[in-house]
């Protein structure tokens, strides 16, 4: 292939990336742009993207007036912050295991994880809903997160980056004297810290967006989280469109910002090989 006609395809490429980029940023353009409109802009033919004018922030007022989202905004960082934290914990530790010690029975366990991440997780609702009840969890943080606790892909994700590291490091560390939570702490969990941030912040979107389980396990109003709360800004004359989208936008902003926050992160991640959802 000569450069021209190589350059020519790349150029074709980098368009297709940015007509998909397009296609997928284009709702999110919308909703944003709509939830500065009023009903009558709604009501409008032929519909229009722009709102009249970007200075209408009732919407966003009624947002909170409809239901506590601040509250459920609470709720669902102490929840999505506190379940990343321990999934990733036991996926260190877990990973470790996995490489550096020499137990019966490893490979078996190790497929074993593995296996479930084939498992539909609707499957298990019914069941885990019935040991969270008569565990005592219904309406905590701790009921809310406790499915997602473990993480057959953030395991083995962990897993795979531990083999690169030489297992000599880790004998030449305790002949130093230094024991395995030393050396996973001080020694490879930094190695590992762009992978680790990434994870933590999957995680955290996961959880964050969740709504089924949350709404499963939550009875009191103000143990919901926000993605339940925003099916609270419909009334019975029917659905706010224009308020649903201010909810939304609000609901998206802090996983937004959260993400910008750590993008150089995932870039680092990604650069060492693709991620597991």
């Amino acid at each position: 292939m000569t450069k021209k006609r190589r350059a020519a395809a790349l150029t074709a490429l980098d368009l297709l990336a940015l007509l998909m980029a397009l296609l997928v940023l284009f709702p999110v353009f919308y909703g944003v742009c709509g939830a500065f409109k009023t009903p009558e802009e709604f009501a409008a033919w032929p519909p229009t993207v722009l709102p009249n004018s970007f200075r209408n922030t009732e919407n966003f007022t009624r947002v909170f007036a409809q239901a506590p989202m601040g509250r459920y905004y609470w709720n669902s960082f102490v929840m999505a912050t506190m379940t990343s934290a321990v999934r990733l914990v036991l996926a260190v530790l877990a990973a470790y295991a996995f490489v550096f010690f020499d137990f019966p029975g490893h490979r078996t366990c190790f497929f074993l994880l593995l296996g479930t991440m084939m498992m539909p997780p609707d499957t298990l609702t019914i069941a885990n809903y019935q040991t969270v009840s008569r565990m005592g969890l219904i309406d905590t943080y701790v009921g809310m997160g406790i499915v997602s606790f473990a993480g057959a892909s953030q395991m083995f994700m962990l897993r795979q980056h531990f083999l690169t590291s030489p297992k000599a490091l880790r004998e030449a560390a305790m002949l130093d004297g230094c024991g395995d939570l030393r050396f996973l702490v001080s020694i490879l969990a930094p190695t590992a810290s762009p992978l680790l941030m990434t994870l933590f912040l999957q995680s955290f979107l996961t959880q964050w967006n969740a709504y089924l389980w949350p709404l499963l396990v939550t009875n009191r109003p103000e143990m919901r989280t926000v993605q339940v709360g925003l099916t609270m800004l419909t009334t019975v004359d029917g659905t706010n469109y224009e308020v649903m989208l201010a909810g939304a936008a609000v609901v998206m902003l802090p996983a937004m910002l959260f993400y910008a926050a750590l993008r150089r992160f995932v870039s680092r991640a990604m650069e060492n090989g693709p991620l597991l959802s």
